[in-house]
C-alpha cells in the first residue's frame, strides 16, 4: 500500500513561483554577464568560467531552497552566487561596473564563510560565528575599497596607500580564514556519525577552500609575482566546487525537504488507510529523517514511540538533540524529539506539536488499547495454564495419594474377610485408621481447593485463622461487618493472601507481618506488610503475576511496593459488586 502524495500548501506554491523568478532572473543576469565580458577578444575565452559558476551556485542555492524553504542555506548560495557575479564585473571593462566589481572582488570569500559557519540550518549558532562572518565582511569590503582608490590606475593614485591596505587586508584575511578553518574543524569532531557523514565532504572542501584563498593570494602575489590574473582563476576554480559539495551534502542527507504547518494541517485532514504514520509526516515537514515521536502512557508514565520503545533519557540533556512536549489541555500527552541542528527553531517544533495534538491523543489512546489488549490476552493465557496446572496436580494427587489409599483398604477389606475370628478385631480397627487417613487426604485435597473455613465461616474467620498459624507474629485486622461478598471475590481475596503470606513465608525473612481488610467505596481492599528484606517484584517469577491476573480478570487491582531493606506492601482491591 503506498503513501498518499503530500499536500503542498499555498506558501510552498508562493516559493515555488518566487523561484522560478530567481531562476529567470539568474538566466537574464547571466546572459547580460556573457554579452559584456570580453570573450571574443584575444585571450578573454576563460573568462566565460565567470557566468557558469555563477548559474552553478544559483541553480545549487534554489535546490537547497527548495527543499528547505525554512532554512536560510538556499538564499545564502544565492548571496553567494550574486557576490561571485558581482566580482565578476571588473572583467567588463564597463568603468561603473569595474568600479563595483573591484569594491566586490573578495565579497564571494565573505559569502562563502558565511555560508559554511551557518550550515545547516541557514543560522549562525553562536557569537564566535556571527563575530567571524562580520569581521569576514568588512574585511572584504572595507579594505577593498582604499585598494582601489588608492591604486595606481584609481581615483587618487597613490601606490604606497594601496600596497599597505593590501598587505593590511591580506594579514588580517589570512588571520580569520585561520580561525574559521579552526571553527569547522571543531564542529566536525564534534559531530556524531550521521552528522559527519553529512559534514566531512563539505566541512573539508571549505577547510581547504578558506585556507586557499588567502595563502594563495601570499604565495603567487608576494611570493611568486605571478600574474595575478591566473591566481584569480584558480581561485574561482576552488570557489567553483562549494555548490558542489553543498549538493553532495543534500545528497547525503544535509538537506531532507521540509513542508509548511498548513501542509501538516491539510495532510491530517485528508486521512485514509494509505496515509503515512504521524511520526513520518512530523519528520517529512520539519525536514529532520531521525525526529521521534513518543507518547505518554498513562498506567507507567512512560514515554513510548509507536513501537514500544522507551524514550532515551540522554537525548534530553544531549545538547544536539532538541525535545519538545505535546501539550493538550494543560496536559503532557507526548513529546518530539528531534536534531537540533538541522532544525534549528524550538518554536516552530512546538507549533507542529500543536497542530498534531489531537492526533497524538487519538493515536496514544489507539496504542493504549492494543497494548490493554496484548495484556488481556497474555492475562488469559496465563490464568488457562495455571488452570491446567491446577488440574494437573490435583490428577496428580488424586492418582498417587487417595487412590492408592483406596486401593490398599480394599485389598484389606478383602483380607479381613478370610481372616479367622480371633483376629478380627485388630485388622478391623487397623482399617479404620487408614480409612480415617484417607479421609483427611481428601478434606486437605478439598481445603486446597476451596478452604473449609471461608466456605463454613466467611472470609474475615479464614483469614484470622490462616493469620494464627503463620510461624512469625503476625497483626490481623478485619473491618467489613456483615458485608456480602460473593463467593469470587473471598475466594480471589483469600486466594491472594494466602499466595501473600507464603511469600513472607519462604522469601522476606521478616520477624512480624501485618494483614488487613478493610471495605472502601464498594471496593474490598487487602493489605498485606511484613518488614524483610524486601525487593519483590511482579516481573519476578510467576507467583506475583498470578495473583495479578486473578485480580485483574475480576475488574480489580494489585500492586506491590517492595524498596530493598524496607519490606514489602502488596495491596489488592478488588469490585464487590
Amino acid at each position: 500500500m503506498t503513501a498518499a502524495p503530500p499536500v503542498r500548501s499555498e506558501m510552498a506554491r508562493s516559493l515555488q513561483r518566487a523561484l522560478w523568478v530567481v531562476a529567470t532572473m539568474g538566466v537574464v543576469l547571466t546572459v547580460l554577464l556573457v554579452a559584456l565580458l570580453p570573450i571574443h577578444e584575444p585571450g578573454g575565452l576563460p573568462l566565460i568560467v565567470l557566468p557558469v559558476i555563477f548559474v552553478i551556485y544559483v541553480v545549487a542555492g534554489g535546490l537547497a531552497w527548495r527543499r528547505r524553504p525554512r532554512s536560510d542555506i538556499g538564499f545564502l548560495i544565492v548571496v553567494a552566487g550574486v557576490a561571485v557575479y558581482a566580482g565578476s564585473l571588473y572583467n567588463t571593462g564597463v568603468p561603473s561596473l569595474v568600479v563595483i566589481g573591484s569594491v566586490c572582488a573578495t565579497l564571494m570569500v565573505a559569502a562563502i564563510v558565511h555560508l559554511l559557519l551557518a550550515f545547516p540550518t541557514g543560522r549562525l549558532p553562536d557569537r564566535l560565528s556571527v563575530f567571524l562572518v562580520v569581521a569576514t565582511y568588512a574585511v572584504c569590503l572595507l579594505f577593498e575599497a582604499p585598494r582601489y582608490l588608492f591604486a595606481a590606475d584609481g581615483p587618487f593614485d597613490v601606490p604606497r596607500a594601496a600596497t599597505f591596505f593590501s598587505l593590511l587586508q591580506t594579514i588580517v584575511a589570512t588571520a580569520l580564514m585561520i580561525v574559521v578553518a579552526g571553527v569547522l574543524w571543531g564542529r566536525l569532531r564534534r559531530a556524531d556519525a550521521a552528522h559527519r557523514r553529512v559534514l566531512v565532504p563539505l566541512f573539508s572542501y571549505g577547510i581547504f577552500t578558506v585556507l586557499f584563498m588567502p595563502l594563495i593570494a601570499i604565495v603567487m602575489d608576494r611570493v611568486l609575482h605571478i600574474d595575478p590574473t591566473i591566481r584569480g582563476f584558480l581561485q574561482y576554480g576552488v570557489i567553483a566546487g562549494i555548490p558542489i559539495a553543498f549538493a553532495v551534502g543534500i545528497v547525503r542527507g544535509g538537506f531532507a525537504r521540509t513542508g509548511e504547518l498548513d501542509e501538516l494541517a491539510a495532510w491530517l485532514g485528508a486521512g485514509g488507510p494509505a496515509r503515512e504514520s504521524l511520526a513520518v509526516g512530523l519528520a517529512r515537514v520539519l525536514g529532520d529523517p531521525s525526529l521521534r515521536l513518543y507518547f505518554r502512557v498513562a498506567d507507567a508514565g512512560a514515554l513510548l514511540d509507536a513501537d514500544g520503545r522507551p524514550a532515551d533519557d540522554l537525548a534530553r540533556s544531549d545538547p544536539r538533540r532538541g525535545w519538545q512536549p505535546v501539550v493538550l489541555d494543560g496536559r503532557e500527552i507526548g513529546a518530539i524529539e528531534y536534531d537540533a541542528a538541522l532544525v534549528s527553531s524550538a518554536e516552530r517544533v512546538r507549533a507542529a506539536g500543536s497542530v498534531v495534538a489531537i492526533e497524538v491523543e487519538r493515536e496514544r489512546l489507539t496504542a493504549e488499547l492494543r497494548a490493554s489488549r496484548r495484556a488481556l490476552l497474555e492475562s488469559r493465557e496465563r490464568l488457562v495454564e495455571a488452570g491446567d496446572r491446577e488440574r494437573r496436580r490435583m490428577a496428580r494427587d488424586l492418582h498417587d495419594g487417595l487412590q492408592v489409599q483406596l486401593v490398599l483398604l480394599a485389598l484389606e477389606a478383602q483380607q479381613i474377610a478370610s481372616t479367622p475370628a480371633d483376629a478380627v478385631s485388630e485388622r478391623a480397627t487397623r482399617l479404620r485408621v487408614d480409612i480415617d487417613a484417607a479421609a483427611a487426604d481428601l478434606r486437605a485435597l478439598v481445603s486446597a481447593l476451596v478452604p473449609a473455613a471461608l466456605i463454613e465461616r466467611g472470609l474475615a474467620a479464614a483469614a484470622e485463622d490462616l493469620a494464627d498459624r503463620m510461624p512469625i507474629p503476625t497483626e490481623f485486622e478485619a473491618d467489613i461487618p456483615g458485608a456480602a461478598l460473593g463467593d469470587l471475590v473471598e475466594a480471589t481475596t483469600y486466594f491472594v493472601l494466602t499466595e501473600a503470606l507464603a511469600n513472607v513465608v519462604k522469601h522476606a525473612r521478616a520477624s512480624v507481618a501485618r494483614v488487613r481488610l478493610a471495605l472502601h467505596g464498594g471496593r474490598l481492599r487487602l493489605d498485606v506488610e511484613d518488614d524483610g528484606v524486601g525487593g519483590a517484584s511482579m516481573d519476578a517469577g510467576t507467583g506475583l503475576r498470578g495473583l495479578a491476573d486473578r485480580v485483574e480478570a475480576i475488574g480489580g487491582t494489585i500492586s506491590v511496593t517492595s524498596l530493598r531493606g524496607h519490606g514489602t506492601h502488596v495491596r489488592a482491591e478488588v469490585p464487590c459488586a
